[in-house]
């Protein structure tokens, strides 16, 4: 069991895959960034292989492969093919992707051992859709979401960015959307990671705002009293209607209290928080030819550095110097 200094339960591993992305999403990589060096820097899926095993040893129960875009990584079926080798222990195996390839891949990963996956949709207009991620795919990611839910990689996730004055009046048109196509669409607030430095605390929606607009046309419910360790506030529709909403609020309702994540970039640094100015090298770790005890005393002690909390609403706070495309959402 990994435990920080908190006395928090660590049961939730993201993986970054590649800090690459098609997509220029302003909120994220808008001036597509430099990506890192190739073979000397990325670990490589035997790497990553391990590593996750030993947290899994260590008792992660949730392994999500992010990016950047992890599709673009090639031959990422392998990877989840292997990582599913360590079910029971390991409870779910998920995906965050754009739904690049995935109308072509769904079947087969959901074979190999994928349990889910989460799809970016920002947009349901399809000139706002291209203003926001500065790609003409609206229609390809709605064939990532049909494909997803054929493969049965459910519940399908759609992770939407709410930024004021950019897709805040969409709130209700994605809530019906939610209503018809039986998925979960999640509204994520907006947060200082993108790679223009241009968010504002002006730009965010807050969640309140965004469960109000939705209450007022298709009234909702809590589903559970409690969050637990889950980021989302998750509602149903009060007339039974398929469907559930989503709220993640990161920056008007933290939930640093309860977090159970840590994170492991595309270049094997272990970041205890989404907003840390530190990282810790484990890939130098591994590479240095430490035993696996060795590895394991690394992660604990990293683990016991993990903040009590991000620092978006302090005066001093400063901008993580990598954006999420290289840390991985």
């Amino acid at each position: 069991m990994l435990k920080d200094a908190h006395d928090r339960i660590i049961r939730d591993l993201r993986v970054s895959l590649t800090d690459r992305c098609n997509f220029r999403c302003f909120y994220c990589l808008p001036n597509g960034e430099p990506p890192l060096a190739r073979k000397d820097t990325i670990l490589t899926f035997e790497e990553i292989e391990t590593i996750c095993g030993i947290f899994v040893d260590l008792g992660i129960e949730k392994i999500r492969l992010t990016g950047g875009e992890p599709l673009i990584r090639k031959d990422v079926e392998k990877l989840v093919e292997k990582l599913s080798a360590h079910k029971p222990k390991l409870k779910d195996l998920a995906l965050t992707t754009n739904g690049h390839t995935l109308p072509e891949r769904a079947k087969k990963l959901k074979r190999l051992g994928l349990d889910r996956v989460t799809i970016s949709l920002d947009s349901l207009k399809p000139g706002n859709f291209k203003d926001i991620t500065g790609v003409d795919k609206l229609d390809d990611v709605l064939k990532a979401i049909d494909a997803a839910k054929e493969a049965g990689l459910e519940p399908v996730k759609i992770n939407a960015v709410v930024v004021r004055g950019r897709n805040d009046d969409e709130v209700v048109d994605f809530a019906e959307f939610a209503r018809e196509n039986d998925v979960s669409v999640r509204f994520i607030e907006f947060m200082p990671l993108d790679s223009g430095h241009e968010w504002k605390r002006e730009m965010v929606v807050p969640g309140r705002e965004i469960r109000d607009k939705i209450n007022e046309v298709f009234p909702i419910r809590l589903k559970r009293k409690s969050r637990g360790v889950e980021t989302a506030w998750n509602y149903e529709f009060e007339d039974s209607s398929t469907g559930e909403i989503g709220i993640i609020a990161p920056v008007t309702e933290m939930f640093c209290g309860a977090c159970s994540r840590i994170r492991l970039t595309a270049d094997g640094q272990i970041r205890t928080c989404l907003f840390s100015n530190s990282e810790h090298n484990l890939r130098d770790v591994i590479r240095s030819g430490a035993s696996r005890e060795d590895i394991v005393d690394f992660i604990k002690a990293v683990v016991l550095k993990k903040e009590a909390s991000h620092h978006i609403n302090d005066s001093e706070f400063v901008q993580p110097s990598r954006t999420m495309s290289f840390i991985g959402g």
